[in-house]
């Protein structure tokens, strides 16, 4: 089962997580799990007003944001995922963001996108490149898997994306 994307043109932030997880696939929810911090990062960092429950995901586009993901195979851990699943979801990726134009992107995992752009580099934050037109950050992975990141530490760097987007207003 495919997990249908959160999307409509001119958004303002489209989110791009790596890939579905099971339960994500099996519910029709992006970042369903309970141990995901997706939900929580985003309403700490200002960018909802309450927080959402990933059966409101479509509540995003009010707000002006949306939600896609570079590999479309539902798995148990995204590290199952083929390199070249990865590389042609980012070519997927921005054939969207041509078509859909949001003002950023912010794909969410440090590791996909090093993967899927070739960019072996590649650090959490704002990046010099851009996918089309939209500016790009990469946000860390908010999957409770991630140790690297405390729910605080996620919502503090998803709060720097959300103040650039609001100063490029």
């Amino acid at each position: 089962m495919t997990l249908p994307d959160v999307l409509k043109p001119g958004l303002d932030v489209l989110f791009c997580g790596i890939n579905p997880g099971l339960l994500s696939a099996a519910k029709g929810q992006h970042f369903a799990r309970p141990g995901n911090r997706f939900w929580p990062a985003l309403h700490l960092s200002g960018f909802t007003p309450r927080l959402l429950k990933p059966s409101e995901q479509d509540e995003l586009l009010d707000l002006g944001l949306g939600i896609t993901n570079l590999a479309a195979r539902p798995t148990a851990r995204a590290d199952e995922l083929a390199d070249e699943e990865l590389r042609a979801g980012g070519e997927r990726l921005t054939e969207v963001v041509r078509e859909y134009r949001p003002r950023f992107v912010a794909i969410v995992g440090v590791t996909a996108y090093r993967t899927a752009f070739g960019r072996k580099t590649a650090r959490v934050g704002p990046q010099d490149e851009r996918i089309a037109s939209a500016r790009l950050w990469v946000l860390p992975n908010p999957s409770g898997l991630n140790a690297h990141y405390s729910l605080a530490a996620l919502a503090e760097v998803f709060g720097e994306l959300r103040s650039e987007v609001a100063q490029a207003d």
